[in-house]
């Protein structure tokens, strides 16, 4: 078991969903709502997704965030309100047992999986940590980056894909990944929205193909992924991250429907 997530009878796969960003306590809560209600209804194991802050933009004048502590605030406060995990990214060594005081699964951004000294301390809170995969990493390659964490004294890792640079402003999947990675004995996330990204865009604002999440996500499940990560906002078009790449959030319980009965399809 892994921050509190049970299988469900149905053996379901898991849900990491949420805004890209904390924008503030309102919104925030009536998203989880929104989810909870969703993923109770299918069954479906969820954890809540929310960056405290954004430590990776284009530009210096970027989104970052409303503040540490009141961010992590937040998201104490969705797991005491509607009783589901939460997940947030950390990005220095410090951040660590700062963000472990409020969450249950602690998150490592694609760009720094490598970070031996980030991984280690991530490990050491005894939260369970979610690493994404490199965008210029080999899915063989992150069986070290499990050791590290497991060798810091933490069984509790998720490895999630985002896809693979390709070329200089895109990203494509390689689904031969989810059963490499799950070879390594933990369970293995398809991110389906960050794996659409167009990143390094002129205008210094990543873009994206939120059009094709269904596709991505519809064959995650298939290949037999554990669990699935999609940002998901009201309004993606006045989101202030990411908005480029999230999926609507009045479109994701048909999403979830048609995913749910792929998943027994192949059971």
């Amino acid at each position: 078991m892994i921050a509190g997530i049970q299988h469900t009878d149905s053996g379901n796969f898991f849900l990491m969903a949420g805004p890209c960003a904390i924008e503030g306590e309102e919104i925030a809560l009536r998203i989880a709502e929104r989810i909870v209600s969703i993923t109770d209804k299918l069954q479906i194991p969820y954890i809540f997704k929310g960056s405290y802050r954004k430590a990776n933009r284009s530009r210096i004048d970027s989104f970052t965030g409303i503040g540490d502590e009141k961010a992590l605030k937040i998201l104490q406060k969705v797991h005491t309100t509607f009783g589901v995990p939460t997940v947030t990214d950390i990005h220095e060594t410090q951040e660590a047992a700062m963000a472990a005081a409020y969450v249950d699964v602690l998150q490592i951004p694609a760009f720094l999986c490598r970070q031996t000294e980030l991984l280690a301390a991530a490990a050491k809170t005894g939260k369970a940590v979610n690493i994404k995969k490199g965008q210029f990493l080999s899915a063989d390659s992150m069986r070290f980056a499990v050791d590290k964490v497991m060798e810091s004294g933490n069984q509790q890792v998720i490895l999630t894909d985002r896809g693979n640079t390709f070329g200089y402003q895109d990203l494509v999947v390689d689904f031969r990944g989810i059963p490499v990675m799950q070879s390594f004995d933990v369970p293995v996330v398809m991110d389906c929205t960050h794996s659409l990204q167009q990143p390094n865009q002129a205008s210094g604002v990543t873009g994206g193909k939120p059009a094709l999440i269904e596709t991505i996500a519809k064959a995650a499940i298939a290949v037999g992924a554990d669990g699935l990560f999609i940002e998901t906002h009201p309004d993606p078009a006045n989101a202030k991250s990411d908005g480029a790449n999230m999926l609507p959030l009045d479109l994701l319980e048909d999403l979830l429907i048609k995913l749910t009965r792929i998943r027994e399809a192949i059971a």
